[in-house]
């Protein structure tokens, strides 16, 4: 794709200091709040991991200043985008982005405190990559230009996350302040497989910190956990702060979220398990703020009322170890909605299951894995019921690696394959087959609110259509040194009829980037 090619030299100008870093080895570990703040900073890497033995863990030594120990995440991205083709526009393009998270903090036996400040920059992007509804945002490049005021160049500087952890306070730990969230990581199951599993295929999908974006999101408010051998109980209240798409993430959004959960450890003969049992409060009271469902524009407008929503849901992973036959996983998750979308009544749900095997093939050590997804729509847009599954603030590419799609009136049928032929070189592969849920609803996209005036997810018409599109992706993940790693994507989508209807001009899209991560 020649706009990722021809980004290539503007991605060695932003990354060539990192190439020229010296790294150092440290002896000791980093402390608890400073490591999870690093980690929770660091884009995800496109492949999943095979958990390593503790010896040869590749995470990074802490960085000490006096007394005092700093976090360094660096990740610079030049994006190739070839949206799919309307009757105007510009659909193909390419754009950089610098994304630099410093913290400093301390960690104590009763207390640990962490401040981190952001520095954002989105640059080169597209001034007609904007286009009327139905098109709209020709990818996430028209999507940064509008959030940012139409402008082709951004930064920005804000409080990233600042607060004090409470330690050890019987059974309990209570966090306070602005930090990230990321619901279904909550309790990190003792094996490590499975805590891969529940951190890249189960956590996020309704609450994280939007990690792909050039800015991200944190949240304002407390945390607090209480633990007990194998069980785990979470709660916690907060309101999300601006950013994902805006380069300015100091503001917070008139919006609340309530979380709690009952964690679980399980322990067979042959594996390991991990049931999270949940319940989320969506409340968005942003003033007249343009709900984004299948009813017309007209309707919307006359309908300020502001959302409230409670989610109930579950989930179970299961690891399974044989002798001869390798490592079996399953995984099953599910959710229900009630409440009110404005003056709608909201019902809704959304499931997913999984299963993943890993032969006993040392060369490779293969991970394949199929799965279903699926997220309600709505099918009559006046009945007084919203039935379209809401994602609330969750980070939508972990499960849609090229982010046109998300879990909202989506049914996605996948399988992926995982191959590591080298410790510090590992491939990922997907393929989705999606359709809408609903043909009489919307084909969604977006991750949730982040400015007060934009609701955050878009929504385009179905015209009377379900086929949306086959994508294939693939993905590379190299770990260069201890402290800097790159990433390669290529995807590739054919757009069906859904999307033939839009985008007559070429119903097919592709997303290509070269990622570079440098973290302390």
């Amino acid at each position: 794709m020649k706009y990722a090619v021809a980004g290539l030299g503007v991605w060695l100008l932003g990354s060539g200091l990192v190439f020229g870093q010296q790294t150092q080895t440290r002896e000791s570990s980093q402390a608890p709040s400073v490591q999870a703040a690093n980690l929770a900073g660091a884009a995800g890497t496109e492949t999943v991991p095979s958990p390593a033995p503790a010896a040869k863990s590749t995470e990074p030594d802490k960085l000490k200043v006096g007394p005092f120990e700093l976090s360094i995440n660096w990740r610079t991205r030049t994006e190739g985008w070839d949206w799919f083709q309307g009757t105007a526009g510009n659909n193909e393009y390419p754009f950089f982005d610098s994304l630099l998270r410093v913290g400093i903090g301390q960690s104590r036996e009763r207390l640990d405190w962490f401040v981190e400040g952001e520095s954002a920059s989105i640059l080169g992007l597209p001034a007609n990559a904007v286009v009327p509804a139905p098109q709209g945002q020709l990818g996430l490049g028209g999507s940064y230009y509008a959030a940012n005021q139409n402008h082709s160049n951004n930064t920005g500087e804000f409080l990233k996350q600042a607060f004090v952890d409470f330690k050890h306070l019987g059974h309990a730990n209570v966090k306070l302040g602005r930090f990230e969230f990321f619901d279904g990581a909550e309790a990190k199951p003792e094996d490590p497989w499975l805590a891969t599993i529940v951190q890249t295929r189960i956590s996020s999908r309704l609450i994280s910190n939007f990690a792909f974006t050039a800015v991200q999101r944190s949240f304002d408010g407390g945390e607090a956990s209480w633990n007990s051998g194998s069980n785990n109980l979470t709660f916690f209240a907060a309101r999300p702060t601006q950013g994902v798409f805006q380069v300015d993430g100091m503001g917070e959004l008139n919006a609340e979220i309530y979380y709690g959960s009952f964690n679980h450890g399980v322990k067979t003969a042959h594996g390991a398990g991990a049931l999270r049992v949940f319940a989320l409060g969506y409340v968005d009271d942003r003033n007249n703020i343009l709900k984004t469902d299948d009813r017309p524009a007209a309707v919307r407008t006359a309908d300020p009322g502001k959302i409230e929503i409670a989610t109930y849901g579950a989930n179970y992973v299961q690891v399974l170890k044989t002798e001869t036959a390798g490592k079996f996983d399953f995984l099953a998750w599910g959710a229900f909605q009630g409440g009110s979308w404005g003056g709608l009544t909201q019902r809704a749900r959304a499931f997913v299951g999984e299963a993943g095997w890993q032969p006993e093939v040392k060369v490779l050590k293969p991970w394949i894995s199929l799965g279903y997804s699926y997220g309600s729509g709505d099918g009559n847009a006046k009945d007084g019921t919203n039935g379209t599954f809401f994602q609330v603030l969750p980070t939508p590419r972990q499960y849609a690696r090229f982010p046109f799609y998300n879990m909202m009136n989506n049914e996605d049928a996948y399988a992926a394959v995982n191959v590591k032929p080298w410790p510090r070189l590992g491939f990922r592969s997907e393929g989705h087959a999606l359709r809408l849920a609903s043909a009489g609803d919307l084909w969604y996209s977006g991750g949730g609110a982040f400015q007060p005036s934009t609701f955050g997810y878009t929504g385009r018409p179905s015209g009377g259509r379900r086929s949306l599109a086959n994508v294939w992706d693939l993905s590379a993940d190299y770990q260069v040194t201890r402290h800097f790693s790159t990433t390669l994507y290529y995807g590739h989508a054919w757009g069906k009829s859904v999307i033939e209807k839009l985008y007559p001009g070429n119903p097919n899209g592709q997303l290509a980037f070269l990622e570079t991560n440098f973290h302390f």
